[in-house]
């Protein structure tokens, strides 16, 4: 058994999957389908976890929306409406980053999904946000996030 199929119990796979599906412009829709592939090829990743097809639940109505922000993005709010009422089992994304790039957001999602018992899952790994350790590899996201605008705003600064 293999290190992530530990993580899933079966109180994970009584609830649904929830694969989220965004790409920020309606260019990248259009232009970048290898990308949208990937993305809706993680079907696959939570049937392999041991999800039943007719729980993955597919949301992909923010296609072509900015993820600065939730409030727009009626698919994102119905995601964590989900995670909250803790439906959820596991939240799957291309990349976890992706879910929110405002950090609020993100890490608004990151609480619930740690108080429901929600897993995330990205292509890099399965993460069980109640696990200290997974815990603190999402927080470096969040971190790295940060520095990277912190690091923009510098190169701004110093061009002026």
């Amino acid at each position: 058994m293999s290190a992530e199929a530990v993580k899933v119990t079966a109180s994970h796979l009584a609830r649904n999957a929830y694969l989220y599906i965004r790409q920020s412009t309606l260019k990248q829709v259009l232009n970048n389908t290898e990308s949208a592939i990937r993305q809706y090829d993680l079907r696959g990743k939570a049937i392999a976890l041991g999800w039943d097809a007719s729980q993955i639940t597919v949301i992909d109505i923010d296609q072509g929306q900015s993820g600065a922000s939730a409030a727009d993005r009626e698919g994102f709010q119905q995601m964590v409406a989900e995670v909250s009422l803790g439906r959820a089992g596991i939240v799957l994304g291309l990349e976890c980053s992706r879910l929110a790039r405002n950090n609020a957001d993100w890490h608004q999602l990151l609480e619930i999904c740690a108080m429901t018992g929600t897993l995330i899952c990205d292509e890099d790994g399965l993460y069980d946000l109640r696990n200290f350790n997974d815990r603190l590899v999402r927080h470096e996201v969040l971190r790295d996030r940060v520095e990277v605008k912190d690091h923009h705003r510098r190169v701004v600064a110093a061009a002026w």
